[in-house]
This record gives structure tokens, sequence and C-alpha cells, in this order.
């Protein structure tokens, strides 16, 4: 937990440009080593968290805190719907900001889900399109074919922040 709720929302750790209350103590943290440079812990730990084909972290705010959970290895047939589409939206980010495509191969790669289970992971991408945590990146392109993007980096809502 960390005190104060955060200066960002919490489902866009990955991408935001990270913000300080006290930007003279951040920067002294960072030279001394007690903190990573800014905006970089979170990625790390997503990272290290596909890597590990562990449940993704689950970054809540609820009145004045800010609090991280990390879950122990559990299998995909294991994690429950929420964890599996959380993990498929911070999948969506991580994928975005390096500028590759979130595919049913990368998705099935970051839950170590065999080939000839891919329907799974497209059932599970279905459900991330349904609850708008993603989007498909090209609605014209086929189903095997399709990549996704983060809902906030679709292109239909980046028209519509422009406007």
């Amino acid at each position: 937990t960390s005190p104060g709720e955060p200066l960002v929302d919490s489902r866009r750790f990955i991408d935001t440009a990270p913000k300080s209350r006290n930007e003279t103590l951040a920067a002294l943290m960072r030279r001394l080593g007690i903190c990573e440079e800014r905006g970089s812990g979170i990625d790390k730990v997503v990272s290290l968290v596909e890597a590990y084909q562990l449940p993704a972290p689950l970054f809540e705010a609820p009145a004045g805190f800010t609090r991280a959970v990390l879950f122990s290895q559990r299998d995909f047939r294991y994690m429950d719907k929420a964890d599996r589409i959380r993990a498929c939206y911070l999948h969506a980010c991580l994928r975005y900001v390096v500028r590759e495509p979130m595919t049913n191969k990368s998705v099935r790669e970051r839950f170590g889900v065999a080939e000839e289970n891919a329907s799974m992971i497209s059932r599970l991408l279905n459900d991330a399109v349904a609850a708008d945590v993603i989007a498909v990146a090209d609605p014209d392109a086929g189903t095997r074919a399709r990549s996704y993007l983060p809902f906030w980096a679709a292109p239909e809502r980046l028209a519509s922040q422009d406007g």
C-alpha cells in the first residue's frame, strides 16, 4: 500500500507519464537508489509477472491510498474470469507501449496455453472486448488476423479525444 490516491488513473499506470507530489524528494530518492526511475517500476513488475506467467497484479485506489496486490503462481485454468481479463488488459498495454501487436498467439504465450487450446484464448479475448478493456485494432480483419489494443488506444477513442 501507499498513502494517498494515485495522481493518474490506476488503469493507466503502464503508459501515462509519471507524476510526483514532491519531485525534489523523488529525484533525491532516485539518485540514492531508493526508488525506480520515474514510471519504470510498474512496467518492470508487469513484464516480470508475464515472463513467469503469474496472474496479473491488481491495482486498487480506495479513498486515501493506493494498493498493489501480487499473486502467486496459478495455472490459466485456475484463474477466474476477472484475473484473466485483467491479465489480458495489462498484456495489451505492455504490447502497445513497445509497439508490438497483441494477438491470440501472444496471449497464448503469456499464459503458457498450447496452440491446440487457442479457442480458450479466443473466448478470453472476446470477454475482454465485451468488458471494454481491449478493442480490436482493425474490425475489418478476419478473426485469425486480428490484433488488439488497450481500450484507451482504440482509434475511435483517440478520434473522440482529438475532437
